[in-house]
């Protein structure tokens, strides 16, 4: 039998899936899309942290009776985000659960991930008070979730010690979903003690551990950061420019701290993120993120850069 026999009804049952796919997304009021996912050639690089939201709040509720009102910017769709991406080469995403806005409800970003096959992974977020974590956890990575948020902003100090936070922690080191930390520099050592009980279990933290939201980038926090990466499954994201330090491009203040991060965890740990649509907010810009990684670490190589770029973000969720 040759081999265009088996391939050819491999592509219709592929189109077939496809297009019941986009039937039923274009039902929900989604635009789908070509169902062979990013052009990696032409967009190789991935942004591993944005927050996407729609105004279509009769169709994704917003939390707390909040209305399209409270939306700020008052939409940021996936297209939209992709159309800051596009021009800057980036075609892969991780989506970030907004809890302000969606709560606990991951439905609209694993929605999104439906709609654009192969452009999107999703960092969801569970409530861990709740029972049924594994199997939750388990239900949402069949959804391209393959991180969870996790954070001391809503729980305080009780943030990581419930029975649930355990499983979590546990069942990330079994499915390879990561715990996505947005967190302070006072909650590293929490985090630390975690690593050290569940070794295997995949950690991301968020934005420098918003080292620098103070408008200082203090020695002490940066040393907290870069002893958490003796942990060998523990990595950070390079990200949120805009929020850090003098807090204005080129944010060559902040590049510093970016070398004692790249050099305590090495490339394969460390991702370029940009925190969109927050990122793109006056002399903020999409462009101006990823230009400080592409173009202005000169303690960089090629591939050092296609690990920030691509590489550590690709290993972590697009698996």
């Amino acid at each position: 039998m040759s081999s265009a026999g088996p391939m050819s009804r491999r592509s219709v049952l592929q189109t077939g899936v496809a297009a019941l796919a986009a039937g039923t997304l274009s039902e929900r009021g989604i635009s789908p899309v070509l169902a062979a996912g990013p052009d990696l050639a032409k967009h190789p690089w991935i942004d591993a942290h944005s927050h996407v939201w729609s105004p279509e709040t009769d169709r994704w509720p917003l939390e707390k009776g909040q209305t399209k009102a409270d939306l700020k910017p008052a939409s940021f769709t996936p297209e939209e985000l992709l159309a800051q991406a596009h021009p800057v080469q980036v075609g892969r995403v991780v989506l970030i659960q907004h809890h302000i806005y969606h709560g606990w409800n991951n439905t609209y970003l694993t929605d999104c991930a439906a709609a654009h096959p192969g452009a999107f992974a999703v960092v969801g977020m569970l409530d861990d008070q709740q029972p049924g974590v594994r199997e939750k956890m388990d239900s949402l990575l069949k959804k391209r979730v393959t991180g969870f948020r996790i954070t001391p902003f809503i729980y305080k100090e009780k943030w990581l010690s419930s029975e649930g936070m355990q499983q979590m922690w546990k069942h990330g080191a079994e499915t390879g979903q990561a715990m996505c930390c947005l967190l302070n520099p006072e909650d590293l050592e929490g985090v630390a003690a975690m690593c050290q009980k569940y070794p295997q279990t995949r950690v991301v933290i968020d934005h420098f551990a918003r080292i620098g939201a103070t408008g200082e980038v203090r020695d002490a926090d940066v040393q907290k950061l870069c002893d958490l990466a003796r942990h060998k499954q523990t990595h950070v994201k390079i990200s949120a420019y805009y929020a850090l330090g003098k807090k204005q491009p080129p944010y060559l203040d902040l590049v510093p701290m970016i070398r004692r991060v790249f050099d305590a965890y090495g490339p394969e740990r460390t991702m370029w993120a940009s925190d969109a649509p927050y990122q793109i907010d006056g002399n903020n810009t999409y462009l101006a993120s990823i230009d400080l990684v592409k173009n202005k670490l000169d303690f960089t190589s090629a591939g050092d850069r296609n690990w920030l770029l691509r590489g550590t973000a690709e290993k972590v969720f697009f698996f």
